[in-house]
């Protein structure tokens, strides 16, 4: 078994809020993050596949489809957008990064099984500080 990661980045926008609470509540649990006027963040994705090595081509798989796969399903939708407005795929879900990592992943699941691969790992860097890996 080998892995492979292609890195990709992106620039986008959000808030955190919970409409469900007080105003006190969002600003305590969220702080700068619960801007009314939205906040944000240049972020890197990685995206770790695993599989067996082709013999003929010598890849697990092949990067450039991958890169065209996060292109088309992911970061079209998100770069340089507002999570909370503007992406269908994260319409209604707090946009953590946590969640951001599980929907991203639920976005390219199946087009790795068709490259022939298995995906592994989404890992967001949100800041210099603070990532968030997850492995489905």
């Amino acid at each position: 078994m080998i892995f492979i990661t292609r890195r990709e980045r992106f620039s986008a926008a959000h808030k955190l809020w919970n409409q469900n609470w007080s105003d006190e509540k969002n600003f305590s649990t969220f702080g700068k993050c619960a801007n009314p006027n939205w906040h944000g963040h240049n972020y890197e994705l990685f995206v770790t596949v695993k599989g067996s090595i082709d013999p003929d081509t010598g890849f697990v798989a092949d990067l450039k489809e991958i890169g065209k796969i996060l292109k088309e399903k992911v970061i079209s939708k998100i770069d340089h957008k507002n999570l909370n407005l503007d992406c269908d795929f994260m319409k209604d879900v707090m946009t953590s990064t946590e969640n951001l990592a599980v929907e991203i992943w639920n976005q390219i699941k199946s087009d790795m099984v068709t490259l022939g691969c298995e995906l592994h790992c989404v890992k967001i860097t949100e800041t210099e500080n603070q990532y968030v890996e997850y492995f489905g």
